[in-house]
C-alpha cells in the first residue's frame, strides 16, 4: 500500500492505492488563505500539518488493515512557498503563497543585482517564487530573516514532520531560484544574492528516491506495522504530470485549479525567460519541463460566485451549451499575472458589460478569459520549441464540460479528461512512493484510462480565435489606464 499526500492551496488530500494503482481510500481537508494587504496570500505552515494528520486520520479510519501493510509515503505540494524556520523548526512567520506578489519591487533588484538567475535559475525574477519573498524578508523584517535557520518549501515542512529531516527534491526546489536547474545542484552565487548559504537548504534528493522514513511514533499513530519509506515527491504540477503519466519528452498536460498551467516534459534544461516560461527539473532524473502558468485559473470563477453568492457549480449550471464566445471580454489578472507578461500589478477586468450582462454571461466571460490567458501560455511554450498537439486535463475544473470544450476551441487540440482527473498530484505523489519503495519506473508511470476526449470545432474555434485577438488588446489597454 502507498500514500500520496498533496498540499494544495485550498486543501490537502490524501490517497491511498495498492500494488496495482486502484484506489483504495481518499481523504480531503480544506485550508483557508489569508489576505492581509492587496497582493498577500499566506498560510500558517501548522495547519498544513494538522491538515495533513487528520487526512492519513481518515485513511487509517476506513482502511486499517490496508494502512497496516503501508510501504511509502509520496509528497507533492503547492510550489514556491517560503516556509522560514528558526533554530527548533519552528515557523518564524506566516509562509508567503505561490501567489502572494508583494515582492515585485525585490524582483527587479535581484535580476540587475546577479544575471545568473535567468542563465542559470532557468526563470525570470518573478515575485511569486521563493527567493524575491526572502528578499522581502530580509529589507522588510530584519529580525524575523537573522533568525532563519532553514528556508523550506510547503510540502517539505510536512516532509520534516514525517521524517525529522530536511530534504526536498529537484522538480519543487527549482521554483524557488537559487537552483541551478541543469546541473539539478543548488547555486551558491544564487543563494549568496539573498543572503543565504546552502546550510540554510534542505539537502536535495530527486523524485523517486528515499528522503527518509516515518517515525515511530506516526507508525504507531497510524497502525502501520513496518516502517514506510518518504519518497522525494515533487511540486505539484510535476507530481500531476506523473499522476497522468506525462514523464517522456514530448508529453503534455493542463491543470486547471486554482493556477492554471501548460505543461509539457522535455529532455533538456530549456528556458524561455523572454515569454516567462518556467524551466524546470522534472521528478525523475535526467528529465525537464517547461511551463506557462497563470494566477488565477479557477480561483477567478471562485471570486466571481463569491460575488454572486452562488456556487461555482451553480454558475458553470447556468450556462446553455456553448455556440460562440461571450460577449463580454475578462481579464483574469485578479492577483497579478506571470506567463506570459511577468506583472504583478496588472488587475482584473470586464470589458463589454451591458444591461443584458446577467450572471450567466459574466460566467462565460470568465471561463473564456481564462480559456485565453492559457492560450497565451501554449503560444509563449510555442515560441521556447515546444509543441502541444493534445492535452490531457486535471484539477477541480476539469469537472466542468463546458469550460473543457471552450479550452479545446481555444487552443485549437484536443483535450483528453481522464477517469479521474481530481486526484492527479496525489496519484504522482503515491506514484513516486512506488518507485522509491523499489517498483521500477517503466511499470509505475502509465498513463490513466481516458475518459472522454474533447475535440476542438472547426467553426467554433474559427469565432474564439477572432475574439482572442481581440482579447490580446485588452491587457495593453488596461495597462496604459491601471
Amino acid at each position: 500500500m502507498y500514500v500520496g499526500l498533496d498540499l494544495g492551496t485550498s486543501s490537502v488530500k490524501a490517497v491511498l492505492i495498492d500494488e496495482l494503482q486502484q484506489v483504495v481510500g481518499s481523504a480531503g481537508v480544506e485550508l483557508s488563505v489569508a489576505r492581509p494587504y492587496d497582493g498577500w496570500s499566506e498560510q500558517d505552515p501548522e495547519s498544513w500539518w494538522q491538515a495533513a494528520l487528520e487526512a492519513v486520520d481518515s485513511l487509517k479510519a476506513h482502511h486499517p488493515k490496508q494502512m497496516a501493510g503501508l510501504k511509502a509515503i509520496g509528497l507533492s505540494g503547492q510550489m514556491h512557498g517560503a516556509t522560514l524556520l528558526g533554530s527548533d523548526d519552528r515557523p518564524l512567520r506566516p509562509c508567503m503563497l505561490w501567489n502572494d506578489v508583494r515582492a515585485a519591487k525585490q524582483c527587479a533588484e535581484l535580476q540587475r543585482a546577479e544575471p545568473a538567475f535567468n542563465a542559470r535559475g532557468g526563470n525570470l525574477v518573478m515575485p511569486g517564487f521563493t527567493a524575491p519573498k526572502v528578499q522581502w524578508v530580509r529589507e522588510r523584517e530584519p529580525d524575523v530573516f537573522a533568525a532563519i535557520s532553514k528556508v523550506l518549501l510547503p510540502k517539505d515542512y510536512i516532509r520534516l514532520k514525517l521524517t525529522g529531516d530536511h530534504a526536498s527534491d529537484m522538480s519543487d526546489s527549482s521554483g524557488t531560484l537559487w537552483l541551478d536547474v541543469a546541473r539539478r545542484d543548488w547555486d551558491d552565487a544564487l543563494l549568496a544574492a539573498t543572503g543565504l548559504d546552502r546550510s540554510h537548504m534542505p539537502r536535495l534528493v530527486e523524485g523517486t528516491e528515499i528522503s527518509g522514513t516515518l517515525l515511530p511514533g506516526l507508525c504507531r499513530r497510524w497502525g502501520i506495522s513496518g516502517t514506510p519509506v518518504i519518497a522525494g515527491g515533487a511540486g505539484d504540477n510535476a507530481a500531476a504530470a506523473c499522476g497522468i503519466g506525462a514523464v517522456t519528452p514530448g508529453s503534455a498536460f493542463m491543470s486547471l485549479g486554482t493556477s492554471g498551467v501548460l505543461f509539457a516534459t522535455n529532455d533538456r534544461f530549456s528556458p524561455n525567460i523572454a515569454d516567462g516560461v518556467h524551466a524546470m527539473c522534472h521528478a525523475l532524473p535526467g528529465t525537464w519541463h517547461q511551463m506557462g502558468v497563470i494566477l488565477s485559473a479557477t480561483d477567478s470563477l471562485n471570486w466571481l460566485a463569491d460575488v454572486l453568492k452562488m456556487s461555482p457549480a451553480g454558475l458553470t449550471g447556468s450556462l446553455r451549451d456553448v455556440e460562440a464566445p461571450a460577449d463580454v471580454l475578462f481579464l483574469p489578472y485578479l492577483g497579478g499575472e506571470r506567463t506570459p507578461h511577468n506583472d504583478a500589478d496588472i488587475r482584473g477586468a470586464f470589458c463589454g458589460l451591458s444591461h443584458n450582462s446577467d450572471e450567466a454571461g459574466l460566467t462565460h466571460a470568465v471561463l473564456d478569459g481564462v480559456a485565453f490567458a492559457l492560450r497565451d501560455c501554449k503560444r509563449a511554450l510555442e515560441v521556447g520549441g515546444t509543441s502541444i498537439d493534445r492535452l490531457t486535463v486535471v484539477g477541480g475544473g476539469s469537472n466542468s464540460g463546458i469550460w473543457l470544450k471552450i479550452i479545446a476551441n481555444v487552443l485549437k487540440c484536443p483535450v483528453e479528461l481522464p477517469e479521474d482527473g481530481s486526484i492527479g498530484a496525489a496519484m504522482g505523489a503515491a506514484r513516486l512512493g512506488q518507485v522509491a519503495a523499489g517498483q521500477s519506473v517503466s511499470r509505475v508511470f502509465a498513463a490513466p484510462n481516458v475518459l472522454k476526449v474533447i475535440e476542438p470545432e472547426p467553426e467554433l474555434a474559427e469565432a474564439y480565435e477572432a475574439a482572442y485577438q481581440r482579447w490580446l488588446r485588452f491587457y495593453p489597454a488596461v495597462k496604459s489606464i491601471y
